[in-house]
């Protein structure tokens, strides 16, 4: 009989799997090491296989379809960006509330744009808004297809991805194959996954999420050595890695039987 509570069930479940199975795949260390700890398995079942970007995401869109980005969004001013689910675990009411403090600091003129889909589940999110007076600064797009999206990423000054916990976190890296600066947050996979090329803030900490987005902001140096770095560490992950790393632990399992 299954369990009334969904998410002991689902924890029963899971602990069963990973104690029956004789691999167990999973897309960063930092899940690993969460494996480790909450299923007590040995390390070496445990094996790590990267995720990547669609490759379109690395395709320079055409001048034509960049102005009628900026024109339909009326982007005709700095902009940062945030691109991901609309969660709790996003942290998204302390990215507004470090947006805010931005302003105050003497960058009035930049937007925020929040990018992703059920917003309405999050009231807090327009609540923070509210508080801070940022009706006409802070924007909502909702879901936007990838060819859109893939512009926007060209045409923000910074992309901040400020989560509590992430498994991998695919946006920082479409993010840096599109040549944006990234600030992201020093917790779970995120200082895996971006390595040297973003800058990591305390996502718990306001003033440290505003400390990153203002040092992009304020030195054009550091944002073209993170725009070169950024491309390069994306490059680092691929989807032909990562099959043929898969495809290895199936032969490797089969052989077994």
């Amino acid at each position: 009989m299954c369990s009334s509570d969904p998410y002991a069930y689902a924890r029963a479940a899971l602990w069963s799997a990973a104690h029956r199975s004789d691999r167990i795949l999973t897309v960063s260390e930092a899940s690993k090491r969460d494996i480790l700890r909450f299923f007590n398995v040995p390390a070496e079942k445990v094996v790590v296989v990267y995720n990547a970007i669609d490759e379109h995401f690395w395709d320079e869109p055409a001048a034509d379809d960049v102005a009628r980005v900026r024109e339909r969004y009326q982007l005709d001013h700095q902009f940062v960006l945030y691109v991901g689910t609309i969660k709790p675990h996003k942290n998204l009411v302390r990215l507004i509330e470090a947006f805010a403090r931005l302003r105050e600091q003497g960058f009035d003129e930049v937007k925020l744009l929040i990018i992703g889909d059920e917003i309405s589940k999050l009231p807090a999110l327009r609540r923070a808004v509210h508080s801070h007076k940022l009706h006409k600064h802070v924007r909502f797009l909702g879901f936007l297809p990838d060819d859109t999206l893939k512009v926007l990423y060209r045409l923000a000054s910074v992309f901040v991805f400020p989560s509590l916990y992430e498994g991998f976190g695919l946006p920082p890296l479409e993010a840096m194959a599109c040549g944006t600066p990234v600030v992201t947050s020093n917790v779970s996979s995120l200082p895996e996954i971006t390595g040297d090329a973003a800058q990591l803030v305390d996502p718990y900490d306001v003033d440290s999420i505003v400390d990153g987005m203002r040092r992009v902001l304020t030195d054009p140096a550091l944002a073209a050595t993170m725009r070169h770095k950024g491309m390069a560490r994306a490059r680092e992950f691929s989807w032909e890695r990562s099959v043929a790393r898969t495809l290895d632990t199936y032969r490797l399992v089969a052989s077994w039987r």
